[in-house]
């Protein structure tokens, strides 16, 4: 199994389950715009998080099942040189999530990842 990570809101999540399948690339960008979905592993959660969603309350991070998505997940970095990011090239299908994780915050507002 290829566990990715893949943070978002919660009502975000919730509207995917209703249809079957997640199609928001990042915060604010859909998959369609973006052309794939924006994913992390685990070294590259925490980062991810702080720059793009921390003043953003009731996260989620969805445990990914890579081997589960039927579509492709390309390993690439923003710019030459940099850490690689599985990017999901397709629609993720609920199905392919085993865990979601809710983001809490420590006294200092800091998130409390599972990572």
């Amino acid at each position: 199994m290829t566990r990715l990570l893949h943070i978002t809101d919660r009502p975000t999540w919730e509207a995917a389950l209703a249809t079957g399948s997640y199609t928001t690339s990042t915060r604010g960008v859909t998959l369609e715009e973006e052309g794939f979905i924006h994913c992390s592993l685990d070294h590259q959660l925490r980062t991810v998080a702080e720059l793009f969603y921390s003043d953003v309350d009731d996260l989620v991070v969805l445990v990914i099942d890579g081997d589960r998505l039927g579509v492709p997940v390309k390993f690439e970095a923003p710019e030459p040189g940099a850490d690689e990011f599985p990017h999901i090239y397709g629609a993720l299908p609920v199905a392919a999530v085993t865990e979601v994780i809710p983001v809490g915050r420590d006294a200092e507002g800091r998130m409390i990842l599972p990572v």
